[in-house]
């Protein structure tokens, strides 16, 4: 993917195609959906960046995060903590596991169960992934001159929030009911 500037904005470019087709109560949240789309794009392509060195994809480094902060956990609950279908998740565990940063476990009280845990190696590589995204990724949009400041942050996590409880995303919505101004 191209990391040099467009002439033009390809959203706002469509935005004006939608309103020309007589579309135009559509277009502002056509260009909300392609704008948020885009940024996972750049979010994504940043962040497979930040953790290719230490061998992990963002799935890969989502269920060690689980395993440090969880414990032991079955792969269909890392797949129901972390919105990663199950398919995903049984090949992040053979590649983890491959790396020796987790392991495979007898459930200690359900023979038909195997629980999944985080090595030792797995925690060193966890926290410096972690290290690494907050300095790559996740501060920089805030801290040292930041695209964003801490206020707008909050207030785009209150949007997005609102949009995730009203699809069903959130078990409770009453923290996407109250967006900062």
């Amino acid at each position: 993917m191209s990391t040099e500037p467009l002439d033009y904005d390809p959203v706002q470019a469509s935005r004006e195609r939608w309103i020309e087709r007589g579309w135009a109560e559509s277009a502002p949240g056509m260009a909300a959906v392609a704008s948020v789309m885009r940024v996972d794009q750049i979010f994504g392509d940043r962040a497979a960046t930040i953790l290719r060195p230490l061998g992990l994809t963002f799935a890969r480094y989502q269920v060690l995060g689980m395993l440090r902060w969880s414990g032991p956990l079955t792969l269909g609950a890392v797949s129901r903590r972390l919105w990663i279908t199950p398919p995903t998740v049984t090949s992040a565990i053979n590649r983890l596991e491959a790396a020796a940063l987790c392991q495979r476990v007898p459930h200690p009280t359900d023979a038909r169960a195997t629980l999944v845990e985080i090595s030792r190696d797995g925690s060193r590589v966890f926290d410096d992934a972690v290290d690494r995204l907050n300095d790559g990724l996740f501060g920089s949009l805030t801290l040292d001159g930041g695209v964003l400041t801490a206020d707008e942050v909050e207030v785009l996590l209150g949007l997005l929030g609102k949009i995730r409880a009203a699809a069903g995303d959130l078990a409770s919505s009453a923290d996407a009911d109250e967006v900062p101004t």
